[in-house]
């Protein structure tokens, strides 16, 4: 009895969960007038052409905003797995002065809200020529490359930290240089870190607003997470049909990824000194 009491609890608050998410899916394949009168999940008039509508709704295809989405996601996941594992290495593994003071320093950017430091960003970027230029995605993907995703690396700080110093020592005694022990013993063994890294880089990245709103000023550059701010205009006209179809359409590739790496994301998170 008490473990189909406790089997209800959790189907109620599963229920809960995925309610916003199924009620998206039913608003996305409903007419204008049903999704003002009608609340319920189920749609009574089919209207699939809100995905043809939304994805051609702007001068420029809603397919342009994904291949950008996707090229920022992308390289927002190679600077932070090099950058952030390079950094991670010099202050969990090397030994130099004030290793800790800069380690210490590290851990306490986590304690600045990113909307902070939005102004003084913006002003270096645009000092640097950055903000309008030929490639406005220079803002958004540079400071992966340059480990500023403090919790990644202290992430894979934990992570090396439990890899065995014996290893090191081992390598050392055969002729190994830090080069040659962070090559072929660190990286080989932190691949469940990296794959934790790749995933929360590129889930953060495809669904942050704030920062790409800032820095994108032109239509063919925006993103999708932009993108469907169009979908409300000034004038308080709004295609919700159309938005709730695209915005669907946009959780697909953060599912798809989250489903491809489950296992390899639980696994580094385990092994990283985050559990629990």
């Amino acid at each position: 009895m008490r473990s189909r009491l406790r089997l209800l609890l959790l189907l109620a608050i599963l229920a809960v969960v995925l309610y916003p998410l199924f009620w998206m899916v039913g608003t996305s394949v409903k007419s204008p007038q049903e999704i003002v009168n009608n609340i319920g999940l189920v749609p009574r008039e089919f209207t699939p052409g809100n995905f043809t509508d939304g994805w051609h709704k702007f001068d420029v295809g809603f397919g342009r905003f994904f291949l950008n989405s996707a090229m920022v996601a992308v390289l927002a996941v190679l600077g932070n797995t090099i950058s952030c594992l390079l950094a991670a290495y010099a202050l969990g593994r090397l030994r130099f002065r004030l290793r800790k003071v800069w380690f210490a320093v590290m851990i306490g950017t986590l304690l600045l809200p990113g909307h902070v430091l939005i102004i003084p960003q913006y002003i270096l970027f645009r000092t640097l020529g950055w903000v309008g230029g030929d490639w406005p995605y220079l803002p958004l993907v540079v400071p992966h490359f340059l480990a500023t995703e403090a919790f990644f690396v202290f992430l894979m700080v934990q992570f090396m930290r439990g890899i065995p110093r014996e290893l090191d020592e081992a390598a050392k005694i055969d002729g190994a240089s830090p080069y040659a022990i962070f090559q072929h013993v660190i990286l080989p063994l932190s691949r469940p870190a990296l794959v934790t890294t790749a995933i929360f880089s590129f889930i953060w990245t495809w669904n942050d607003f704030f920062r790409q709103l800032v820095y994108l000023s032109e239509l063919q550059d925006y993103t999708a997470p932009v993108a469907l701010t169009l979908f409300i205009d000034s004038t308080s006209e709004s295609s919700v049909g159309p938005m709730f179809a695209m915005s669907l359409l946009s959780l697909v590739p953060v599912f798809l990824f989250f489903v491809a790496f489950q296992r390899m994301l639980v696994e580094g998170i385990n092994t990283s000194g985050l559990k629990g």
